[in-house]
């Protein structure tokens, strides 16, 4: 997958556990590992702002675009030349 999730990067700078964040941001433990092990499909604004507000981070801090290097994956940004 391109969107690579940092949580547990930033988990660890800030010395916070999986417990406390679960329990400052008002998410289930297991969705918030889920969301931290990459295997979520989806966030919520507001639990990625609540997540950046107790991590006092920004949402580039925790979530990441790296290119697919599948080469059958389309090219979006490119255009054929007629």
């Amino acid at each position: 997958m391109a969107i690579v999730v940092n949580l547990d990067v930033m988990m660890a700078r800030r010395k916070i556990s999986l417990n406390e964040l679960s329990e400052r941001v008002d998410i289930t433990l297991s969705n918030l590992s889920i969301l931290k092990t990459g295997k979520a499909k989806a966030i919520r604004f507001s639990t990625l702002e609540a997540i950046c507000r107790t991590l006092d981070c920004q949402p580039g801090d925790i979530l990441e675009y790296r290119p697919d290097t599948d080469s059958s994956a389309p090219d979006l940004g490119t255009h054929p030349v007629t």
